[in-house]
């Protein structure tokens, strides 16, 4: 499985799972303020590639981004309150674990086939599949999931094995495939099969995507609909990897939005670009504890920890921009608010770090670098590339401080699609840098529990009982009755070490010619071109 939020900065992983999507119109100050252009082109800059674009088999970022242009999800989420609106379901209601949603009337598929309750019952059910493998399984559908349709009410029904506290706003963020898409998945590698307010129309992988919009929708994100006036035309989605490059296209004007950070971003801000922020947990360390890695062993883990001024570090990574994080489930509109985590990360302490590593059995050699069993103290650290050359310096920093406590690190930059590739796939990683952004703590359990990579989406291997029983007992409270449990559960896993959140930041995405918002991602119904 793939993810990428797990979306952080949309970087990956929305595992870079970025959930909810808000209602949809343009973020300009208010009617009559602005001049819209219709019949545009508008141009959207993303770091990497998303590679496959069958949405509901990855949680890339790049991918989640494209996915909302040509699929809708059954819900969406008001990005500024958090009430669950409209999207195909026109009505819901929760009972125990029952959820029956009824479909808006006269929704389209691309292709001219109209969705059912079948139809939509039959994506739900590939996802609850667990042999499909889908990264949303348990993440935005709660794992024995059952769904089933009835085409004269326009209703969908979906059967619960246990009540699941926040089971809607999962569903505002699972993309339904339509029923050619269903039939041959193939197809969806290149190309799409939704009922979302854009149709792909050409895929140069690697270079440029192009859509173009539908007449005639109407079942947007709180009933936005393509009619609205400055919607454009042709949406194209161009791989730009070099961010010096993404602002100096943004500056004239051949793209019309993308996310920028470091330094560049204040170039872009200094300039007086429209900006989108978007608040997210952006410096995240993970640890592979799968057997055989050195950071198999929880001394390892802390003693890394420790060693790391995760203050400076922050300061660093997001030219001082940045805060404390406060949840692991940090996407407004946050679900859980609350501080489960500062706390509990553990102190700057690279003393209590070399006694931990002398206790573990790592002996520091005459060239500085620790061994065991002749074997050296190495890892092999995984960041992201699209983090500018404040990811870039946080990430020297870092090893220089595993450094001076005799540990030997590699960094490596990847793009998205290659650094979910490895930790899902390859597994050759020690220590990771990746964002998983989510707004509600549910979301977040089979990242951090059940099977490991690549048979689940634990890519990080984590095996922490504690976490699992405080999960089990948040997961039998309603809603935000159990938020107090679910933060508990976060702090746990902290405290010990098992993965390190040190940054939140404002994510910005940029415009140029345009206006749009980001509620988690950039939504397709809200893009405004301006005239002018």
């Amino acid at each position: 499985m793939k993810l990428t939020n797990l979306v952080a900065y949309g970087l990956g992983l929305c595992l870079i799972v970025t959930a909810g999507a808000g209602c949809g119109g343009p973020a300009s100050s208010g009617p009559g303020e602005k001049q819209y252009a219709d019949g545009a082109t508008f141009t959207l800059g993303m770091s990497s590639d998303p590679g496959s674009l069958d949405p509901q088999m990855g949680a890339g970022s790049m991918l989640f981004t494209a996915t909302q242009f040509a699929y809708d999800a059954l819900l969406s989420v008001d990005g500024e309150n958090g009430e669950i609106r409209s999207a195909l379901a026109e009505s819901w209601t929760v009972e125990g674990t029952r959820v029956e949603l009824t479909l808006n009337e006269g929704i389209t598929c691309a292709d001219g086939h109209q969705l059912t309750a079948t139809d939509v019952a039959d994506s739900l059910n590939f996802v609850a599949d667990p042999e499909n493998q889908s990264p949303f399984l348990g993440t935005f559908l709660p794992a024995g999931a059952r769904a089933g349709g009835d085409d004269g009410t326009r209703t969908v029904t979906i059967t619960l094995q246990q009540p699941a506290p926040f089971v809607l706003n999962g569903l505002a963020s699972l993309p339904i495939v339509c029923p050619s898409g269903m039939r041959d998945r193939s197809v969806l590698k290149t190309g799409t099969a939704g009922t979302g307010p854009y149709e792909l129309t050409e895929a140069a992988p690697g270079d440029r995507y192009t859509y173009t919009i539908r007449d005639g929708y109407t079942w947007g994100p709180g009933g936005a609909t393509t009619a609205a006036e400055g919607m454009p035309d042709t949406v194209v989605i161009r791989v730009v990897q070099n961010p010096t490059t993404t602002a100096n296209l943004l500056l004239s004007g051949e793209l019309n939005a993308a996310q920028v950070v470091g330094p560049e971003a204040e170039r872009l801000d200094k300039a007086g670009l429209f900006a989108a922020r978007t608040p997210a947990l952006l410096g995240e360390q993970w640890y592979n504890h799968a057997d055989g890695r050195v950071t198999s062993d929880p001394r390892v883990r802390m003693a890394l920890t420790q060693a790391l001024d995760l203050d400076q570090l922050r300061k660093v990574m997001t030219s001082g921009h940045g805060t404390p994080p406060t949840t692991l489930a940090a996407n407004e509109p946050v679900a859980c608010p609350g501080d489960s985590l500062s706390g509990a990360l553990p102190e700057h302490d690279p003393g209590a770090a070399a006694a931990l590593l002398d206790e573990a059995g790592w002996t520091m050699g005459g060239d500085g670098v620790r061994t065991k069993n002749g074997r050296p103290l190495e890892l092999v650290f995984l960041y992201q590339n699209n983090m500018g050359s404040g990811g870039d310096a946080a990430a020297e920093l870092a090893v220089q401080q595993w450094q001076a406590i005799g540990v030997r690190a590699t960094a490596r930059s990847q793009n998205e699609t290659a650094l979910t590739g490895t930790i899902f796939g390859a597994g050759d990683w020690d220590v990771a840098w990746v964002s998983l952004n989510v707004n509600s703590p549910d979301q977040l359990v089979p990242f951090l529990s059940g099977p490991a990579a690549p048979d689940g989406t634990n890519f990080a291997a984590i095996a922490n009982p504690r976490y699992e029983a405080k999960v089990a007992d948040a997961m039998k409270l309603p809603g935000a009755e159990g938020c107090a449990t679910w933060l508990e559960a976060e702090s746990l896993l902290v405290e010990e070490a098992a993965l390190v959140p040190f940054a939140n930041d404002l994510t910005r995405t940029f415009g140029s010619g345009a206006e749009f918002r980001t509620p988690g991602v950039l939504m397709p119904t809200s893009i405004r071109m301006l005239a002018g």
